[in-house]
Order: C-alpha cells, then sequence, then structure tokens
C-alpha cells in the first residue's frame, strides 16, 4: 500500500499503544507539577515533570545512560536503546532497568545504535548511523533482516552522507506498513538544512522494500534531527536539536506532515529548487520556554531543564485526548551532561 493511501485512511487512535503509568520515581521530581494540566511550554505543549533517576548509575555491570531512542514495549515496558549497541528494559513507573541486551552487527562489532522501533511481532527495528543502516533483531539480539539503504544515504566515500551524521529517527506508521528513518543533517549536494526521510513499504513475507523519501528543513543549518515519531494520525512529531559551546542545547519540537510533499529519491541535488514541495511542519514548543521545575545543569543552559535531549516516544494519551510524550536525554557517558527523562503532554 502506497504511503499517501495509508495516510489517508488513517484514524486518530492508540490501539497499539500502551500507557505509562503516571506516577515515576521520587528522585529529581522537585518542582514538578502535578495537576492534570502540567505547566505550559506553549499553547500546545506541556510538562508534567522530569526525572534524573538513572543518571550516571550501572545495571549489572552496563553503563546506563547514553540513551539515543525510546519506545513502548508490547508488554507496556520502556525499551530504552543506548548509541553503544545496548537496549534496555525499564520499567515504566520507575524507570528502574529490567534487563540490558547486548547488539551487534554482522562481524559482532557494536553499533551506533540511534533509533528503534517495536515492531508488530515483537521484534525490534533497530538503526544505526555507522554505515548507516537498518537492521531486525529477535528477543534475544540475532540479526533477523538487513534494510536496503539508498547509496547516496551511505556514508562516503561509499555514498554523500557525513560520519555521525546518518540515521536517527526511525519510526513506524499508523497501520504498520511503512517504515521511516529520518537523516541527521544533509548529505552532500543537498542545501544545508534539508534533511532526507527515508521509507520503506512492507511486503508480503515481512521484508521492507524502499520506498518514497522526503525532504525536510530545519530552523538553521546549525540543527539535526535526532528524533522522529509518528503521531495516531499519521503526522510526525519531529525534533530538531543543535548545541552551541558556552551557551548550551537548543530543542524544539514540531509537528510534521507528509501529504503533498516531493518523493525527492529521484533527484539528486536539492539546492534551490522551487517544484519540490518540503514536508510542512508547525512549531509546537521550544523546550527552553518548559518551566524549569528545579532542574539543574551541570554547564552553561538557555534554561536548566535542558540537555542533550535525543530519544522520544508516545506512551499514550490522557483525559483530555493529548498524547503523553517522553523524552530522554543522552548524557554521552560525560560528566558535564545529565540522563534526564521528560514528561509532556502535547496537544496536536
Amino acid at each position: 500500500m502506497r504511503l499517501r493511501t495509508q495516510l489517508a485512511l488513517l484514524t486518530a487512535g492508540l490501539a497499539a499503544v500502551t500507557s505509562l503509568a503516571a506516577a515515576g520515581p521520587a528522585t529529581a521530581d522537585a518542582g514538578a507539577d502535578r495537576s492534570s494540566a502540567g505547566q505550559a511550554c506553549s499553547p500546545t505543549v506541556a510538562i508534567d515533570r522530569f526525572s534524573d533517576a538513572l543518571d550516571k548509575t550501572t545495571y549489572d555491570g552496563t553503563f546506563v545512560g547514553n540513551f539515543s531512542a525510546l519506545a513502548v514495549d508490547r508488554d507496556g515496558s520502556l525499551a530504552a536503546l543506548e548509541d553503544r549497541s545496548s537496549l534496555f528494559s525499564l520499567d515504566p513507573a520507575t524507570l528502574q532497568p529490567k534487563s540490558a541486551l547486548h547488539l551487534a552487527d554482522e562481524q559482532g562489532a557494536d553499533l551506533d545504535s540511534e533509533g528503534l522501533v517495536v515492531d508488530r511481532d515483537g521484534t525490534w527495528l533497530i538503526s544505526s548511523e555507522t554505515e548507516p543502516s537498518v537492521r531486525r533483531y529477535s528477543r534475544d539480539g540475532r540479526i533477523l533482516d538487513r534494510l536496503p539503504v539508498p547509496s547516496s544515504l551511505l556514508v562516503a566515500p561509499a555514498g554523500r552522507a557525513l560520519g555521525n551524521k546518518t540515521f536517527e529517527g526511525l519510526t513506524l506508521l499508523p497501520g504498520g506498513h511503512t517504515l521511516l528513518a529520518s537523516m541527521e543533517y544533509s548529505i552532500a549536494g543537498d542545501s544545508a538544512g534539508i534533511v532526507r526521510f527515508q521509507t520503506w513499504e512492507r511486503t508480503e513475507d515481512n521484508h521492507f522494500r524502499l520506498s518514497a523519501q522526503y525532504a525536510y528543513r530545519t530552523d538553521t543549518p546549525f540543527l539535526g534531527v535526532p528524533e522522529v515519531q509518528a503521531t495516531p494520525d499519521g503526522r510526525l512529531l519531529v525534533l530538531e536539536r543543535g548545541f552551541t559551546q558556552g551557551v548550551g542545547n537548543t530543542v524544539r519540537l514540531y509537528l510534521a506532515d507528509l501529504r503533498h510533499a516531493t518523493d525527492t529519491s529521484g533527484i539528486e541535488n536539492l539546492t534551490g529548487q522551487p517544484d519540490v514541495q518540503l514536508i510542512r511542519k508547525t512549531r509546537l514548543a521550544d523546550i527552553a520556554d518548559c518551566p524549569s521545575l528545579g532542574a539543574t545543569a551541570r554547564q552553561p543552559q538557555p534554561n536548566p531543564l535542558l540537555d542533550n535531549i535525543e530519544g522520544m516516544t508516545i506512551t499514550g494519551r490522557d483525559h483530555t485526548g493529548r498524547l503523553r510524550v517522553l523524552l530522554v536525554s543522552d548524557d554521552n557517558q560525560n560528566q558535564a551532561q545529565t540522563t534526564r527523562f521528560y514528561y509532556l503532554r502535547v496537544r496536536v
């Protein structure tokens, strides 16, 4: 089924998503608003609380941090992916790890694992920005499949992408037929700030084949796309993120719509082409505008609540219909950064 057909047929709902528990760990909840409304970051986004409960901790000898992606697993637990090849299962109420699984590529080497999807059969689809790649893993960490990637998106010299700037976000659109990965930054030959989103269509034998590609423009060339997440109606929540030494992080949340966007898979260079329709987007919030809730930062930040936010998942809806969105920061195993979870409510 083609993507545009799917989007036309999708209706709102979260039939396959389990809500995370509203309660959370007592630590690092200082100043958190416990009302049903949360505290406003913008007219469409509110924050309930944050948690630093996992910051600089270990589990069974494995460092807990470096988080790059989140997903709700089939049993309601929270899957949290590190960019250093570890996949954790977290208790949704306390965030405490219940298990850790080490992942590897075909040669047994660690991944630069960035994106995570729990597929409908319980297997994991995981992107790595090393090549880049998207692989399917069994529940015990075996590689079951590897998806094709357009040559232009491969890291140079094989392709036109820069190292450490490739597949960051990964999401499965409602209906389960279309998988989407977001590049973090532009590839050579495209205008700075133009980021390609690649899709795959599921085949009858449960593999994925290459499908349409779309172009998304970040607010400035200095911002990248660390995460995307499909909403129940087939639109996308998109994070844009950047860092300025001595100033801190910029993290903004957008609602994006693929409908009417041009399929750019056959367009070599995206530079000043007025006929190319980019993905439409609407800013929902700048996280710097959220109340700080008593958070502290170990390095300069426009708002001490901010850190290197990189992971995002939708965990359910509240009683008013707003999406419950969970964010997590990647502390890079750096003493100047913090592993922090953010509990948002988003009206789309």
